[in-house]
């Protein structure tokens, strides 16, 4: 039967044009265009997917960049049941570089004007990070308390992992009875304890957090083993004392590009002429770019990665480097370990660190794991001669 507009008894009206999407609306899809590049979804139902729980937060993460992302995090504003996953998915896709954060341009323009690891600055991320409670870092890290990336080729526990990392800076270092090594940024002392008790050596180490001292002298009772609290420009300056063997494990990353040349000069000043000295340090891909501001603001301050240019330009006055060895994608296995056990012992430090320190820190660990998974951050060790080895260095594996 014909319409009554085909009848001519009613007036046809065009079709109203279709509403525009409200901005919202654009900005979501925007948004997912990017995501869909990474295979993650906003509410989606997989764990790696973005989980929208305020309506501002896509707007808030693309104003505000890496800051604004955790911060909103920690605000609850989104969720994410593997925030590890979706950070490796879209790092790998390097969604990062589609918001362009102007506070990355000033980070990295400070870190060259101003020294944001200064002598005077320095103590601050003992005070906030470190000085935490021993008791903390204990329910998460393994017994010899090594808060860097452990060496997984062989291993299949947290625990032999980092004792094989212990083991293979002994080894590297070529270490033996008698000799005295200094442990350049030294935590609670786990190289210089596993040092003392498996090869017979002397160590002193320097760290810049009191509590860290503390609870590793204590634990270091009985070995021939001395914690100094001091920064390590202030260490040795006039370069009377020298060690067999230098190792710095997990500190390259609070010294900063403007101190890079002291801190080499440092070691070369307490180094012996026979010796060597490993570097152990995470590492970015580029140099430039300054550091991630909410991991400069909430974990690590004032911290800065190097790249490996910046570590060649200034260790190139002072040593021959004799070996570089990259195993950052076992940084993914150490900080998901260490995000297990955060998680299991959490009950026993929720009075005491509340609700928005749990998301902070579970941000951070599996955000970190993310990264070294899609490999945009590595972890390097360095081993240095002053004049290079005779005959050649062998690198132990």
């Amino acid at each position: 039967m014909p319409t009554l507009q085909q009848q001519g008894l009613v007036e046809e009206r065009p079709r109203p044009a279709r509403r525009p999407a409200h901005g919202a609306d654009r900005l979501r899809a925007l948004v997912q265009s990017w995501l869909d590049e990474a295979d993650v979804k906003l509410d989606g139902d997989r764990p790696w997917d973005f989980q929208i729980k305020h309506p501002k937060v896509l707007e808030r993460v693309l104003a505000e960049g890496s800051l604004g992302l955790g911060e909103a995090y920690m605000d609850g504003w989104w969720e994410c049941e593997r925030l590890d996953e979706f950070f490796a998915r879209v790092l790998r896709a390097r969604l990062d570089e589609r918001v362009k954060n102007p506070s990355l341009v000033w980070r990295a323009l400070k870190a060259r004007l101003i020294n944001l690891q200064s002598v005077r600055r320095a103590w601050h991320v003992g005070e906030v990070h470190y000085d935490l409670g021993s008791d903390f870092f204990e329910t998460m890290l393994d017994p010899y308390m090594a808060y860097s990336c452990g060496y997984w080729a062989n291993a299949k526990t947290l625990e032999e992992a980092q004792v094989a990392k212990l083991d293979l800076i002994c080894r590297k270092l070529g270490l033996e009875p008698g000799m005295r090594l200094l442990d350049i940024g030294c935590g609670w002392g786990s190289l210089m304890r596993y040092a003392a008790e498996h090869y017979g050596v002397e160590c002193v180490g320097l760290t810049i957090s009191k509590d860290q001292a503390a609870w590793g002298q204590k634990r270091c009772t009985g070995l021939p083993v001395r914690f100094i609290l001091a920064d390590y420009r202030t260490f040795n300056v006039d370069g009377k004392e020298r060690f067999d063997r230098i190792a710095s494990v997990g500190m390259f990353e609070h010294v900063g590009v403007r101190n890079y040349k002291a801190y080499f000069a440092m070691a070369r000043r307490s180094l012996r002429d026979d010796g060597l000295f490993l570097l152990h340090t995470i590492g970015k891909n580029r140099r430039g770019g300054g550091t991630d501001p909410w991991i400069e603001k909430y974990i690590f301050p004032n911290g800065e990665l190097p790249s490996i240019g910046e570590v060649a330009d200034a260790s190139e006055h002072w040593f021959v480097m004799e070996d570089l060895h990259n195993f950052g994608a076992d940084y993914d296995k150490t900080l998901m370990a260490w995000y297990e056990r955060f998680e299991a012992a959490w009950p026993r430090f929720r009075e005491r660190y509340g609700e928005r320190f749990y998301r902070m820190w579970r941000y951070y660990l599996l955000a970190c794991a993310g990264t070294f998974r899609a490999r945009t951050n590595q972890l390097w060790q360095f081993v240095f001669s002053p004049d290079g080895v005779p005959g050649g260095y062998r690198r132990l594996s």
